[in-house]
């Protein structure tokens, strides 16, 4: 999995039809460049990746035949929606880019869902925890390859404790998900609109969505 195919199919999905100007637009206007692992130009390569693989379609409006419209296949809407469930449920402690799109991306779920999967989560970062303490004794020598045990069971204790936060803020009412208003963040078509139905400002002032 990789956060680059994840945000890419978000933001298509999200638009409803997008081309590559405008989805490097809406990834740099989360700043994406600075916590996700995109390199501009892989953009475009992507978008063409992900329509050989029949999970986006490729077209030129009418109006601008130089231009290419990409909007998801019923394909490319379950494995993002796949991408994004297995990144909420499993932890994958060296790819953050991957948590960090799956965090903004996680409003298209039910909260009731999101919920779940981060209990999930949560449970396996315990197994994980667990382990790393069985194992501190095993490596001794030399005697400061056990500050490896040490930063391992920090991280562990530190991604529990943010895991436990989320879900409580998540079950108290934070934030807004899919079903909950007419226009949530991340769902099909609704980039032009925040939450609350007012219109939603622009990545860039010459570029929307579609």
């Amino acid at each position: 999995m990789s956060a680059t195919r994840l945000l890419l199919l978000g933001v298509v999905r999200w638009c409803g039809t997008a081309h590559g100007y405008l989805v490097r637009a809406e990834l740099e206007s989360w700043w994406a460049h600075e916590w996700a692992n995109i390199k501009w130009g892989s953009i475009y390569h992507g978008l063409k990746q992900l329509t050989k693989q029949e999970l986006m379609t490729a077209a030129s409006p009418p109006s601008n035949v130089g231009r290419v419209d990409y909007a998801l296949t019923p394909a490319g809407d379950a494995e993002f929606l796949r991408l994004l469930r297995a990144t909420l449920r499993e932890p994958e402690q060296h790819k953050p880019d991957l948590l960090a799109a799956a965090l903004v991306l996680m409003p298209t779920l039910p909260r009731d869902e999101v919920i779940s999967l981060l209990k999930e989560r949560l449970a396996a970062l315990e197994v994980n925890r667990a382990q790393v303490a069985g194992q501190a004794g095993e490596l001794t020598e030399p005697a400061h390859m056990s500050e490896l045990f040490g930063v391992w069971r920090r991280s562990a204790d530190s991604s529990i404790a943010w895991t436990q936060d989320l879900v409580e803020r998540i079950e108290a009412g934070e934030h807004t998900f899919a079903g909950e208003a007419p226009h949530v963040f991340g769902m099909p078509g609704g980039a032009t609109f925040n939450s609350d139905g007012t219109p939603r400002p622009r990545p860039r002032p010459d570029i929307s969505c579609g």
